[in-house]
């Protein structure tokens, strides 16, 4: 189905996405980098103005919450990007399946089934593994992480989750481009705002010549927009998406290989097919 096709390429670009991230980190601060990225992502939807009026004050407040929500995610998980191996971080970006669960649950009073508990056991499982190793995987990179950095990737999941049952909510009374363009410009308001309040100097001769960051805003438009598209198809089912969307997962491993030569990739990816198979068994 369409909507599949287009949840399967947001997926594979935010895995993506995280890998130009941390490159992009390597040249600029986190503040500098987020602040560019959302500023060019927005002058890329500005052409679609005229498709983003007719918007409730009520639909603007929750856009606006969406974009403060995204906004703390964003400065969570660009730390823990920067600090946490990228094969690393992919897997624990997956406990978002967890949360989003945990939403239906609470606040939509979804009753889960002994498959979905089955399945959300073997999250948890994958997660701890990843996290709680035996004695004979010693002196890795995984060693060498900081709980703090784990917590921040673990927040970012939280608030991601979040923002993903927001835009099926929202998506129900507006379309692509206007949810797309209000959301772009709070995020560019809330990064100035920060940027202003904690005098963050930025240096704009570095930012233009990181050409990670072009790369970076235009997969988030793409792939933003793709998904939102999926949103607002009534076939489209959130726990069937929230499967798909941890595509990006394999780009992470692979990447962190690849371009990182991060080690214990097999066991990484023993505990992601863990958790995968336990993502499959929820939603099935």
């Amino acid at each position: 189905m369409m909507w599949m096709a287009l949840v399967l390429f947001y997926g594979l670009a935010k895995g993506f996405r995280e890998v130009i991230k941390k490159k992009s980190l390597e040249k600029n601060t986190i503040i500098e980098v987020l602040f560019f990225y959302t500023l060019i992502s927005f002058l890329m939807v500005t052409p679609d103005v005229e498709n983003a009026w007719g918007i409730t004050w009520e639909q603007c407040g929750f856009t606006a919450l969406k974009s403060l929500i995204i906004f703390m995610a964003w400065l969570f998980s660009f730390k823990a990007i920067q600090q946490l191996p990228i094969s690393y971080y992919g897997i624990l970006d997956l406990s978002r399946v967890l949360f989003a669960t945990l939403l239906g649950v609470l606040i939509l009073g979804e009753v889960m089934s002994y498959y979905q508990i089955a399945g959300l056991a073997m999250v948890m499982l994958g997660l701890l593994l990843l996290r709680f190793r035996g004695n004979s995987h010693r002196e890795t990179d995984q060693e060498r992480v900081e709980g703090k950095y784990v917590v921040m990737a673990f927040a970012s999941s939280i608030l991601n989750a979040v923002s993903g049952f927001m835009d099926k909510i929202l998506m129900r009374e507006m379309n692509s481009s206007q949810l797309q363009f209000w959301y772009m410009l709070f995020l560019v308001l809330f990064y100035a705002i920060y940027i202003l309040v904690t005098r963050t100097r930025i240096r704009f001769g570095k930012l233009i010549r990181n050409y990670w960051i072009y790369a970076l805003s235009l997969l988030f438009v793409l792939a933003d927009r793709a998904l939102f598209i999926a949103n607002g198809m009534e076939s489209s089912r959130i726990t069937v998406m929230t499967l798909i969307k941890q595509s990006g997962c394999i780009v992470t491993i692979l990447a962190g290989r690849v371009l990182y030569k991060e080690k214990n990739i097999a066991y990484k990816s023993f505990c992601a097919a863990v958790i995968i198979a336990g993502i499959v068994i929820a939603v099935i």
